[in-house]
């Protein structure tokens, strides 16, 4: 690392993807335990590379440096590795800053969180610029982000089949090139992913992603995959949205359009911005909807989860290429909704293009609150 990029970090405070430490001390078990943690941490966190920084006294910064011929890249790398499942990828270098040498420890942005630490199981994860123990929604979310475990497809044992709507699964299945005869009906919803059986019976229920898609009412198991419009626009009224995940957009849609009253007002990109809160929101989430707020001025779409791939606080919306939360998700709506998902897209720069002629389109990412927020133009 240049002298350049380490003053540059200097100048920021610690947060979820930087930490500060005035001494590098690893001679015993624990002093070890205590590098793996913050590592773990780092590593679990949202974001790209992090850093800990050591020789820097934590509160005022002042540079006190440290013994640079104690440690090297091996060893650091040595006690990881025993102490971190899976390894995380990292370097270590010392930079000389004021004739004083820091060390500076890399932590790689990973493909394979969450990390837990192998003595105890435990996974970490950084709150602001605190090590803690992460919730059993952030270790699902991150096994979700890696494709390790898939929301979508978890089965609701006790939910009956019939609460599916026949006739949409079945033009849905002709949409996709197969014809559902009786004897193999129930085979193909479940090679979709839309039944599953439990592991201790052969019984067919239906799967989160199936109920999502596919029934008329899932808030009545799920009560918190619903949208809530809150109207502060000529009237005040609160809305609550209920229904599949294509009723829902139509709806709302069709609400939307009872407030335009100028015809270059970008319907479609505000309704893409909806859509990708439907699809990207983290449904481990579950004491939390997705919310819109309608004022005279803007629009303000309230999702929870964070983005995912993009860095909290991230300067451009060109520098974000993200990935998709809910893939299974995505990938059936693009054949069961294909007007919407299809043909319109879901980018966040088609929908700040959209919006540039009337004012501007801010995305905000916060890891901290899980949440991501997209503010547009009002209607006037």
């Amino acid at each position: 690392m240049d002298k350049q990029k380490l003053l540059a970090l200097l100048q920021k405070p610690e947060g979820t993807k930087l930490d500060f430490k005035e001494q590098m001390i690893l001679r015993t078990d624990g002093e070890k335990k205590e590098l793996a943690k913050d590592v773990c941490a780092i590593a679990n966190s949202k974001g790209g590379r992090g850093y800990i920084i050591y020789g820097i006294q934590d509160n005022t910064k002042s540079i006190k440096g440290i013994e640079e011929v104690k440690y090297r890249e091996e060893q650091i790398q040595q006690i990881i590795s025993q102490r971190c499942d899976p390894p995380v990828q990292l370097s270590f270098e010392i930079v000389f800053l004021d004739n004083k040498p820091l060390g500076v420890l890399t932590v790689y942005k990973s493909n394979q969180k969450p990390h837990q630490i192998r003595q105890t199981g435990t996974f970490f994860i950084r709150r602001g610029s605190t090590t803690d123990i992460a919730r059993r929604e952030e270790i699902a979310s991150m096994l979700q982000e890696t494709g390790l475990l898939g929301y979508e497809r978890t089965v609701l044992s006790n939910v009956d089949i019939k609460v599916l709507e026949e006739e949409a699964l079945k033009k849905y299945i002709s949409k996709m090139g197969l014809r559902s005869e009786e004897d193999d009906y129930y085979t193909i919803l479940e090679g979709m992913g839309i039944l599953g059986t439990e592991d201790d019976s052969s019984r067919l229920h239906p799967t989160i992603g199936g109920m999502l898609l596919f029934c008329p009412n899932p808030q009545a198991f799920l009560p918190y995959t619903g949208i809530r419009v809150v109207c502060n626009y000529k009237k005040r009224e609160i809305k609550l949205f209920i229904g599949s995940i294509p009723k829902m957009l139509e709806e709302i849609e069709t609400y939307f359009n009872t407030f335009v009253k100028n015809s270059e007002y970008p319907i479609a990109a505000l309704m893409n911005a909806v859509s990708n809160a439907v699809i990207h929101r983290d449904y481990y989430e579950i004491n939390r909807e997705t919310v819109i707020t309608i004022e005279r001025n803007k629009i303000t779409i309230s999702n929870p989860g964070a983005a995912c791939g993009m860095e909290e606080n991230q300067s451009s919306i060109e520098e974000y290429y993200p990935c998709r939360r809910n893939q299974w998700l995505y990938q059936r709506l693009l054949t069961l909704d294909d007007k919407r998902f299809l043909k319109k897209g879901l980018g966040v720069s088609e929908i700040q293009t959209a919006f540039k002629s009337i004012g501007e389109a801010e995305f905000i990412s916060s890891d901290k609150r899980n949440l991501f927020k997209v503010v547009l133009p009002g209607f006037e």
